[in-house]
């Protein structure tokens, strides 16, 4: 690989961990002590990862949107705003940004087709499923393929999420169940930014940034995590390809 672009993707990851420290007043210095099995973004070894990753495409355009859930209810909210701002589709108002339109936690309902799937209340109070996340997405038109862990597997999973991760455009959001990653501990919603191909490691940039910081997780735990069932739909948990289409 070309040492000068080694040396520029170094300063721009560097760059991207003090960014996220800084936006929310060192969002990492009070997380939680991570597992053995994952690896933190904010570590050397963390950044040696995605340095070395050949499936990198969505990890800049996400960084540039990477939020914290508003509560701990939020995390599908948080992860669809990253990923529609990502996509650059038409937002909603944000009168605080008047004239300027941008996807926000706050303004993610004023589409009242989101209404129509789940609504704000019920989201602050129990989150969403897979599905309903799904719905969410499509609501603003954009291309939304769902995948239940019951209805594909590992080796599918793993190809499909790298090739997608070579290729600009196009966003994977996860949903899993923390306990089986070594985290604390119910089910979690957060895009995934890259895929080291030399470790069999996705990262998870997840958006309870309060909690936990981005993680390098090996992709048997991951899908284990997404095979799971979520109680409120009595289906697995699995993962979202998101694009924005014709």
């Amino acid at each position: 690989m070309n040492t000068n672009f080694l040396k520029v993707l170094k300063t721009s990851v560097q760059a991207s961990i003090v960014g996220l420290c800084i936006s929310h007043g060192s969002v990492f210095s009070q997380t939680l002590n991570l597992s053995p099995n994952l690896i933190g973004f904010n570590s050397p070894a963390g950044e040696k990862l995605l340095i070395d990753s050949k499936s990198r495409a969505d990890f800049f355009p996400l960084s540039m949107q990477f939020i914290t859930q508003n509560n701990q209810a939020y995390c599908g909210v948080a992860s669809s705003v990253m990923v529609l701002n990502s996509l650059q589709i038409l937002a909603p108002e944000a009168p605080q940004y008047k004239p300027y339109r941008v996807f926000t936690q706050e303004n993610f309902f004023n589409n009242e087709n989101t209404k129509k799937v789940i609504t704000p209340e019920v989201v602050s109070r129990k989150g969403m499923t897979l599905e309903q996340l799904g719905g969410l997405l499509a609501s603003y038109g954009v291309q939304v393929k769902v995948y239940h862990a019951a209805n594909t597997n590992l080796e599918q999973f793993r190809q499909l999420a790298a090739e997608n991760l070579k290729q600009s455009g196009n966003f994977i959001l996860i949903n899993y169940l923390r306990k089986e990653i070594g985290q604390e501990r119910g089910g979690h919603i957060s895009p995934i930014a890259a895929y080291n191909e030399q470790t069999d490691r996705f990262l998870i940039l997840d958006v309870s940034r309060y909690k936990y910081p981005p993680v390098w997780v090996k992709t048997g735990d991951l899908w284990k995590a997404m095979s799971t069932t979520d109680s409120e739909s009595g289906k697995t948990r699995g993962f979202i390809f998101i694009n924005k289409g014709s």
